[in-house]
């Protein structure tokens, strides 16, 4: 199965999922994680249909996105980011997925003011124990909005979970909704709309979809297990 086969499949789901909740499917944006594959799977996965993609990691995408700079595609980061790294993200970046800090705010702010540029950004929040997960905790999230509001370069527009990896993909639904609900309460408390949820992975966007999603991050169900 190639990656067009692939991409009808999920779209598909996606769709069905959609209309499970009530939801519009062109409310899902489809954002292709595409972590260690080639820029020539890249073009393929553009040339299917989709325009959102997502790196993980900066040296990779540094030498990336140059290499497909003839493609409109809109290129989200999604990996944690160290502060260190921010300056050549805010660069190559339109939304970054995992702010977690106050610091990596301070910083993002500095570059992208030197950049003249708005920065859209997304808030990872920690909803699971693991050790390996990143993001900040619950509590900290309306400290971490008031830092990003009184940042004139940053725009934030919504959150970003990673959950823990069950087997039974069911087992993630009260992740997804933990996040809604700070989305929601969020929203009240700050009297704004923060449109983003970018929330499910491969085995279990459709949940994700069902509980609000509106970004979903797919890579190996789009292109395949992956080749270390």
């Amino acid at each position: 199965m190639g990656i067009k086969e692939n991409l009808m499949k999920i779209q598909e789901k996606i769709t069905k999922a959609a209309e499970r909740a009530g939801r519009k499917p062109e409310e899902i944006t489809l954002l292709a994680a595409s972590k260690t594959r080639t820029p020539q799977e890249i073009r393929e996965a553009f040339n299917a249909g989709i325009k959102v993609f997502g790196e993980n990691r900066v040296q990779e995408a540094r030498d990336k996105i140059p290499a497909l700079s003839d493609l409109p595609i809109e290129w989200h980061f999604i990996g944690h980011l160290q502060k260190n790294k921010a300056k050549y993200v805010v660069k190559m970046f339109e939304l970054i997925h995992s702010v977690d800090s106050k610091a990596l705010v301070e910083e993002l702010q500095k570059r992208a003011d030197k950049e003249n540029k708005i920065q859209k950004v997304l808030i990872e929040v920690k909803l699971s124990p693991e050790e390996t997960k990143h993001g900040c905790k619950e509590g900290e999230v309306p400290e971490l909005i008031d830092t990003i509001l009184s940042s004139p370069n940053l725009q934030l527009l919504g959150f970003m979970t990673i959950p823990p990896y069950f087997e039974n993909a069911e087992d993630v639904r009260p992740y997804f909704q933990r996040l809604r609900n700070i989305k929601e309460k969020m929203e009240e408390e700050f009297k704004r709309n923060f449109p983003h949820l970018s929330m499910g992975m491969s085995h279990d966007f459709e949940i994700a979809v069902e509980e609000g999603a509106t970004i979903v991050r797919i890579g190996t169900a789009l292109f395949g297990p992956r080749n270390y």
